[in-house]
């Protein structure tokens, strides 16, 4: 028998809020090159950016989403390339949460320009994490 769970939104707005404050101050890296199989797959691509989260990373879950509170810009990129995926890890800067796409529309975390530069100004214009029904 196929798996078809259903979870509702008052489920995935609890597991949000309890996954949430996990990223706090926590280091959101930004790597060019195709994103990892899993997000305990090691980090492939250069490491372009990385940017610290809010001392509370995230607000309340709505709808099944968290939305990141406003992160500090970079203006000292580690490195020149195309944004290609992005991980968060927690404040240790060594256990990460998870990764996602990275655009300037539409995706999971949407920057100014998914071209980067070194010490050009790296900043993010959303970043959200939705919870799968």
């Amino acid at each position: 028998m196929a798996n078809n769970i259903k979870t509702s939104i008052v489920s995935r707005n609890a597991a949000l809020d309890a996954i949430a404050p996990l990223a706090n101050s926590g280091k959101l890296r930004i790597y060019s090159g195709a994103q990892p199989a899993t997000p305990e797959t090691a980090a492939s691509g250069t490491l372009l950016a990385e940017l610290t989260m809010n001392a509370t990373a995230f607000g309340a879950a709505s709808g099944g989403v968290i939305t990141a509170a406003a992160i500090t810009q970079d203006s000292s990129n580690d490195a020149s390339g195309t944004a290609g995926y992005y991980r968060l890890l927690k404040s240790d800067g060594t256990t990460t949460l998870w990764d996602g796409e990275v655009g300037t529309s539409g995706a999971d975390l949407n920057l100014n320009s998914t071209s980067i530069s070194s010490g050009a100004i790296t900043q993010v214009t959303s970043f959200t994490y939705t919870l799968p029904q």
